[in-house]
């Protein structure tokens, strides 16, 4: 049993360098490493509408703009409003929700600034859910940080499409 599993890592590690899988921010291939990171820092944060898009892209800018905002950038990333959806689950015998899910959807669109033409274009969805709780003052304080994990979430995958873009 103990070959068996052996030969089995020895196998899916062979497979899985001869795929052609490279790590998105390791040493392997430091220039496209860099070359996302530097595509990152030249990259213009629209404004996004309503409070939850002021703290989306407060926290795009903390993660591409680790030397300062650039002087003049090649791309503008603009990301349409969130909309935000609220459902309740976890329904009592008396019709009394104990968990709420809550779901942000916006879109994302990348743009060349020279020839001002659409480079990427994506869809960003976060779920989270949170408590209801007895008290309405730890339910509005548990949704608010369901609300800023999502947006966060949103941030993530924002940065990892474009990485992802900028890589290939």
């Amino acid at each position: 049993m103990r070959h068996f599993t052996a030969l089995s890592l020895l196998f899916l590690s062979i497979s899985i360098s001869a795929c052609g899988f490279t790590p998105l921010y390791g040493d392997q291939n430091s220039k496209a490493s860099s070359s996302a990171e530097n595509n990152l820092n030249n990259i213009e944060i629209a404004l996004i509408p309503n409070r939850e898009g002021q703290f989306l892209r407060n926290a795009l800018v903390d993660r591409f703009y680790i030397n300062g905002e650039p002087a003049s950038a090649k791309y503008l990333l603009k990301i349409d409003e969130i909309l935000e959806s609220v459902y309740d689950f976890d329904v009592t015998i008396d019709s009394e929700a104990t968990r709420r899910q809550l779901k942000l959807r916006t879109e994302m669109t990348l743009l060349d600034i020279e020839t001002k033409k659409s480079v990427l274009k994506r869809d960003l969805t976060s779920i989270v859910s949170h408590n209801v709780l007895e008290s309405e003052f730890s339910t509005l304080v548990t949704e608010q940080n369901a609300r800023d994990n999502a947006l966060n979430d949103l941030a993530r995958q924002v940065e990892r499409q474009l990485s992802v873009y900028f890589t290939k």
